[in-house]
Order: C-alpha cells, then structure tokens, then sequence
C-alpha cells in the first residue's frame, strides 16, 4: 500500500502541475512606474471574465478543477518603494493577489517594510475543494469545503544582530459533508448522515535571533489551539440494502474535539573559520487532546428486531514530543567536505480513555480503555563529498536508525482489568554511494545507489531488504536543455505472518529550446512502473484465509508538449498539451483476468482490483496582444477530459477558458 500511496500522489502531481490557462503572465510595459512624494509607484491589474461547459462527472471535475464561469480580478500588483531608502512611515509596501472574486484557489500577499526598523508580512489564502471520494457505499461519501488560512509574521530590526519577531496563523475550514454509518452490528446495513465539518486552528508564536561572534541563536515559543467539529444526523432511512430487514428510526452523531500545544524551538549555528561549521536544534511540544463521542441509533436490525443503542467514548489524551539535532560540517581541503548529524525524536501519547456501549433494551455495557503508545527514535549519519578532480566527484555515506515502540492498553475497568503490553525494536542500516562526472563543460552525469536493510519493520510493507540505483544526465547550453534519467527500487519484507515484494522504475526525459525571443518549446515525458505483490488474510465463508495475496500493478505515462511564438512585436501565442494516462496490467474492462497469467488473489474479486487504469488529458491555448504601451488583452482556452475505464460514471470533459485585459500604470 505504501508504494501504492507514493505512485497515487506523484501521478496527482503531476496532474496539478500542468500549467493553467490562466492568468497570463505577459509583461505590458518597462516597469517604471510613477514617482510621488519620494516614492515610486507601480501597478498592474488583470481582470477578465471565465466562462465553463462541463459533461459528465460534475463533481469529478470539481475535484480536480473547479473553475466555474463569472467575472473576477485574475491578478493585481501593488509595489510602493522609496527612491532614497528613507521613507518616513514605511520604505516599501507590495500587494499581490490572484484569482479574488470566483475562482476556487485564491491568494493573496503584502509586504509592509521600514529599513532597519520593522517588516510585516500576510498571506492569505482560500481553497474551495469538492472530494466525492471512490465511488463506493453509492456515492455517500463527500466533502464540499472551503479552506481559509492567513499568515501574519511581524519583525522587529530586521537588518539587525538582534531581531524581535511575532507570528499569527489562522485556518478555518468548513462545509457540508456526506458520511455512511454501519448499523447495529458487522453485517449490519449502511445508513448516510449528512452534517456540517468546522475545523478551526490559530498557532501563535514569539521568538528572538541573536548573531554574536560568528554565531547565531534563534528561540521561539508557540502555541497552537485545535477544534474540531463533525456532527451526523439522520431521520427514518431504509438504508442501502433493501433486502433485508434494517431500518432507521433515527441517527444523531457529536464528536467534538478540541486541544493546545505550547511548544518550545531552538536553534544555534555557527562557524569557526573556513574548516569548521556547526548547528544544533532542539524542539519541545506539550499537546493535550480532549475528546468527546457520542451517538445514538433507534431502528431495527438485520433481523427485523428492534434495536436502540447509544455509544459514549471521551478521554484526554498528552502527547508530549521532543526532538533534537546536531551536524557537523568539517572542510579539511577544498575537495573534501565530511558531515555527521545525529538525532533524536521521542514522542509518547498517553491518557484515559474510554468506550462504552450501551443497549437500552438489554442494559448491556462494554468497555475499552487505552493507556499509552511511545515511539523513539535515534538517527546518525555519516557523508563524505571527495572531488579529486576538477570534472568528478565521488560521495558515499552510512545511515543508522534505531526506533523503538512500547503500548500498554487496558481492557475494563478497575484494578484488576487486564493490561496488555507490547514492545518492539527495529534497526536499519544503509549506505549510499555516488557519482558526479562533467566530461565536457556541457553535459553532467550523475549515478547514485543506496542499499538498507532492517532488522524488524513494523508493517509488512515496510522497507526491509531494499536497495535503489539512479542515473541522470543533462545537457545544456545558452538554448537547449536535455536531461534523461532513471530510478529503479526493489524492497522485500517477509514477516512470520505475511510477505510482501515491491517494485518501482521510473523513466524520464525532458528537452527545451529557446531559438530567440519570439520562439521556445519544451516537453517532458516520464514512465512510472510499479507492482507490489503482498500476502493477505480475511474471512470468508465463515473462516479465515491466510494463505491468499494480493497483486497491484500501475504503469504510469506523463507527458508535455508546450510551444511560445511571437507574432510580430505586439502579438504573442502559446499552446500546449499535456496527458496523464495509467495504463494498469493492458486490461481497459472491469473484467477478470484469464487464470494463470497474472499472480494474485484467488477470489475474482480481488483480482479484478489488480489495477486501475485511467487517463487525463489538457490541451490549451493563449494568445496575448498588446493593445498600447500599458494595456494587453489576452484571451485563452483550456479542454480537459477525464477517463477511468472500469468506471466510466467518473468520466467527464470540460470546455474552459478566459478573456481578460491587462492594464499597468
């Protein structure tokens, strides 16, 4: 699964990382700006007009897009500096803002300075994102939130040796969602509340930098407070099964949750001529959590019995964290650089917690406690940077990690409840070794491997016998640019219970060439192939396979295509294409693969979750004219079209674009 996550995010980066149709970022003019009072002004502002055509998956395309049609300010920019560095009240004042008004991802920034005196910096930020999660329990999974943060950093005697600074962080979230709840056992039937999420956190801070001597001390104290919000209601529902006998009278959820962490940072750096340098870290954390559930069901069962339950779980919990760091820098020649960290992080969560379950009709009560997790972990590292030569250079390393888990969890109530403990160790050791050549003054070559092995890693897919191995080269000059490389990684990890085999290769080649200033193109391609093949156990006709495994497969293709013309001295056009597409094990239908060819799970069930093929695909296109010296009109489209082939229903195309015009003063 963890190779699964890793393949999942970096196609999803991928995916976000294509370039948006818009705003534009064409200059109008030489920025000169207009001089008042001992100060220099500039300001540009975009403003235009979106419009959308969406078919299909609407809320697929709100997860991965969003953008809906209305008018709104794309861009602005406010830049305030005083000619001579000797303003009265401030010396420089920047506003930058994108996307205000309609669009799902705003953001907005300001720059308030006084040289030598004080430095004030806010950012801002809005995100409305829609999750319709996997396509399953009928779709009754959903988020539909919108995200407000905003940061504000305040630095007293900014140029100085000894500054003074405050911060404030606020992050607001919140929203309707959709949940399912299983009722009133196992096998029970799934029921869809709805409820409105609120998070909120505001993380305050105070700290002071000192330089003396060569070398530099920073503290900061902070403070971080958390609530959180989810409650679930539900009236009369006869669930998603109508097949049997459970139904729903009533359903009522609240789980507040809510919690502190002052916290304690500090950081000391220095150097001793050009041979020597060192910095030391070291963070505290004293979080405490406190927690409430409460729920209540009123219906009948499976079996058609009446049924009204109520569940009460609370506790507080202390999570205290403490984490320090020291490297050493040691430069004994020019061609030579040794460095050695060590580190330390420990982390306990501890409390009294509860879970009760109470059945009115019968009296009954169940209870669980728990007691405390703690995790330590220390960390040395040794790196070695050797350059014999002027065109090569050699570097190697040894890693050591040690982690230790300890639980204690309590079953019941009272002095004589069982106590279960557990303990475990897990020591990892690795070394790394590479090279940098540069035959030519052009091209560079870079060639790295690591193998790590561990004694007793606590997932079963967890890195245990790995090794990796990667090559990258790079041509360049004034006008091209080409790189290729690749990265291959193996991990096997066999536990008493289980085995699992990973592995990964990723291909990559990327080119650029910038003929003059009316002409460029630039494209990329890369491959990502990844299996992992891994035992697992479950029940199944009343009894449990433990003999089973379980095969995922992926074959990721990225691609872009991306060109700039010039079209006089006025005009400019840029089109692009970029495509997305997971090829999976060669299958394009939810459809069992022959016995035989391919390994994995016995049950065609599984096996037809062996792979998930899709595609996602964006072509787009931008043309910008320079109206006057100080005013452009831009104008662009963006398509976009979605495909998974075992569910189709996820599948939508979009028709996007803009129109706006750009003014600079």
């Amino acid at each position: 699964m963890t190779a699964v996550a890793i393949e999942l995010l970096a196609a999803g980066g991928l995916l976000l990382a294509q370039q948006t149709v818009a705003p534009s970022t064409e200059p109008v003019a030489r920025p000169r700006g207009e001089d008042r009072n001992g100060y220099n002004v500039q300001h540009s502002f975009e403003t235009g007009y979106r419009f959308r055509g969406v078919g299909g998956n609407v809320p697929q395309y709100q997860s991965d897009v969003n953008f809906s049609s209305g008018a709104r300010l794309l861009s602005s920019s406010l830049a305030v500096h005083s000619k001579e560095g000797q303003g009265r009240l401030f010396d420089q004042i920047s506003l930058e803002t994108q996307g205000l008004g309609n669009d799902p991802y705003q953001a907005a920034s300001v720059r308030l300075e006084k040289n030598r005196f004080y430095r004030y910096d806010m950012v801002w930020r809005l995100q409305d994102y829609v999750n319709p999660a996997f396509a399953i329990s009928g779709g009754a999974h959903a988020f539909a939130t919108v995200r407000r943060s905003q940061d504000h950093d305040f630095t007293l005697f900014p140029q100085s040796g000894f500054r003074l600074f405050a911060g404030l962080s606020r992050n607001r979230q919140a929203g309707p969602a959709l949940n399912t709840v299983q009722l009133f056992d196992s096998r029970g039937d799934e029921f869809p509340p709805a409820g409105n999420v609120r998070r909120a956190q505001n993380d305050y801070r105070l700290g002071l930098e000192v330089r003396l001597l060569g070398m530099k001390f920073t503290a900061l104290r902070t403070w971080e407070k958390f609530t959180e919000e989810w409650p679930l209601e539900l009236g009369p529902s006869t669930g998603f099964n109508r097949d049997d006998e459970s139904t729903l009278g009533s359903f009522r959820r609240a789980e507040p949750y809510e919690g502190s962490t002052p916290g304690w940072r500090f950081h000391l750096f220095g150097e001793r001529g050009r041979w020597f340098a060192a910095n030391a870290r070291f963070a505290y954390s004293a979080g405490r959590r406190n927690f409430r559930f409460e729920e209540a069901a009123v219906g009948t069962d499976r079996f058609g019995r009446g049924r009204n339950r109520q569940i009460v779980a609370a506790g507080n919990g202390r999570r205290p964290v403490s984490s320090g760091a020291v490297s050493l820098n040691l430069f004994p020649s020019p061609r030579l650089t040794v460095v050695n960290h060590s580190a330390l992080h420990h982390v306990r969560m501890e409390g009294d917690n509860s879970y009760a379950e109470i059945n009115n009709a019968t009296a009954g009560l169940a209870l669980l406690q728990f007691r405390f997790l703690g995790l330590r972990s220390i960390v040395n590292t040794s790196d070695a940077n050797y350059r014999p030569l002027k065109w090569l250079g050699l570097y190697s390393g040894y890693h050591y990690s040690t982690r230790r888990i300890r639980s204690r969890e309590q079953l019941g109530a009272g002095p004589s409840a069982e106590l279960i403990a557990a303990g475990q160790d897990n020591r990892i050791h690795a070394g790394l070794a590479g090279i940098r050549m540069q035959p030519a003054d052009r091209l560079s070559i870079h060639v790295d491997a690591e193998v790590g092995r561990a004694s007793r890693p606590f997932f079963p897919i967890s890195e245990r016998d790995y090794h990796t191995l990667g090559v990258r080269a790079q041509y360049k000059t004034k006008t091209v640019l080409m790189a290729a490389s690749t990265r291959a990684a193996n991990n096997t990890n066999s536990v008493s219970l289980s085995a699992h085999g990973a592995r990964s290769r990723v291909y990559a080649v990327d080119a650029s060439w910038t003929a003059s200033t009316r002409f460029a193109i630039d494209s990329a391609y890369s491959k990502t192939h990844l299996d992992t093949l891994s035992g697992i156990a479950y029940f199944a006709a009343g009894r449990q396979i433990a003999t089973d495994q379980s095969l995922y497969v992926s074959n990721v293709h990225a691609g872009h295509l991306g060109a700039r013309v010039g079209l006089g001295k006025r005009a400019d056009l840029y089109a692009g294409y970029s495509r997305v597409e997971d090829a999976g094990d060669g299958r394009n239908a939810l459809a069992v693969p022959p016995p035989g060819r391919r390994p994995g799970s016995a049950l065609p069930l599984f096996r037809i979750a062996q792979t998930f093929p899709l595609a996602y695909e964006s072509p787009l296109a931008r043309f910008s004219l320079l109206v006057r010296a100080k005013l452009r009109w831009n104008i662009g489209y963006q398509f976009y079209r979605y495909r998974e082939d075992f569910l189709p229903s996820q599948n939508y195309r979009a028709h996007t674009g803009f129109t706006s015009v750009v003014w600079s003063f």
